[in-house]
């Protein structure tokens, strides 16, 4: 069974094809993708087929239709393909930012579904409206064939109310739906059940702390199973220090910068969305690569902005252990989570009050990895690093809901 996932953003595309093997675990990535800068004279696509080199284009891709098109052109092309008709796609699975209270889980898709996918575009709108391109893409392009939603907030809707509501009238709540809704949910559900697995913990019985540390961090209390509480909040600027988000701020500051300031809404949007985090302290980038080797040259910015992000996150992993009265695993995933050798250092090393017993040997420059364990064998508190893969969880969850459509 072959399933398509799409991940569409406002001026990109990323994608897979699974072979699902009838739903054993092992399963295999034919082929792989990003189409980047949509809309824009010229677009970038990256392509990459089992057993092939990369290939990369440049050439103009208007739209979501189109850019579909071409990766469908891709999979059955006799150069770079890896089927020989799109007939052999059995389903599409989409990731969705924004599912609100009313997805719990993944979801085939009808128009009552899109509709709601609509809806909640008020809730994020810098995400939504581009899965919602993608579904109707398929929809034109592919017409009949079934398709799924993955939600990155289904996985936290079992937060109980004294967790993810904020302490504003009720009646936001009631009317407005105003609440901490979390995001990664799919890499945070993914990376505690292999946690589990790999070590051999019943996860019913286990107190799971998930960092998902990248361009995009959260951090997810997961007991037995379920998230308990999560980081990012009604949108996914609150929380961590990100790489241009500014995370957790007193909100006084909107107030001020609106008007003392006279910042309109836009510009402090993307004052706190783009302008902020690592890139605004340091002034050099949003990439940890970069600011480490500034602040290896000395950069004073550069080494506050890394003392900041560890720090948050620090704090973060305390409150969960509070939360849960204690922790059995301590997960780092991500991009940086999974590659950075030093965050997970300095955060891990701090944690000795937890009954944590950190093995810097291991730890050192260890990237790359599929799963390893980065404390000592005695360690009362496991910290492992473990690779996400939310596109995988996304083609199981399209396989389960369609394998019988």
């Amino acid at each position: 069974m072959k399933i398509l996932v799409l991940n569409c953003g406002s001026s990109s595309i990323k994608y897979q094809v699974f072979d699902m093997f009838d739903g054993n675990n092992e399963n295999r990535i034919l082929a792989k993708g990003i189409i980047e800068r949509i809309g824009l004279q010229v677009s970038k696509i990256v392509h990459k087929s089992t057993g092939k080199e990369n290939v990369e284009f440049h050439e103009s891709v208007q739209n979501h239709v189109k850019g579909i098109n071409k990766i469908l052109d891709l999979l059955v092309s006799n150069e770079y393909g890896i089927m020989q008709s799109l007939d052999e796609i059995s389903a599409v699975g989409h990731r969705v930012a924004h599912g609100g209270e009313h997805f719990t889980s993944s979801i085939l898709i009808d128009e009552d579904a899109e509709q709601k996918i609509e809806e909640y575009s008020e809730l994020a709108p810098l995400h939504n409206p581009a899965n919602l391109n993608g579904i109707k893409a398929i929809r034109q392009i592919l017409p009949g064939i079934p398709q799924v939603a993955c939600f990155d907030t289904s996985f936290h809707q079992t937060m109980p109310p004294h967790s993810y509501l904020y302490a504003l009238p009720y009646d936001y709540y009631s009317k407005h739906k105003i609440r901490r809704y979390g995001f990664h949910g799919t890499s945070h559900k993914f990376v505690s059940d292999k946690a589990c697995s790999k070590l051999g913990y019943n996860i019913e019985n286990t107190k799971i702390i998930t960092c998902h540390l990248g361009n995009g961090s959260s951090i997810t209390a997961v007991d037995k199973g379920k998230s308990v509480d999560t980081t990012m909040g009604f949108t996914p600027l609150e929380g961590l220090m990100m790489g241009t988000r500014c995370g957790d701020i007193d909100a006084g500051i909107i107030l001020y910068l609106s008007q003392s300031k006279n910042l309109s809404s836009e510009q402090i949007n993307d004052l706190l969305n783009k302008e902020s985090g690592l890139y605004g302290i340091s002034g050099v980038s949003s990439d940890m690569r970069d600011l480490w080797n500034a602040a290896d040259s000395g950069n004073k910015h550069a080494k506050l902005a890394l003392d900041m992000f560890m720090y948050r996150a620090l704090k973060y992993i305390g409150a969960y252990a509070a939360v849960m009265n204690g922790v059995d695993i301590i997960v780092f995933t991500g991009g940086i989570g999974e590659n950075d050798f030093q965050v997970r250092q300095t955060i891990s090393e701090k944690l000795e009050y937890l009954g944590v017993d950190f093995d810097r040997e291991k730890n050192h420059m260890l990237r790359g990895v599929d799963f390893e364990i980065i404390t000592k064998p005695d360690s009362k508190v496991k910290v492992v690093v473990a690779a996400t893969d939310e596109e995988l969880v996304i083609a199981i969850d399209t396989m389960k809901l369609t394998d019988n459509k």
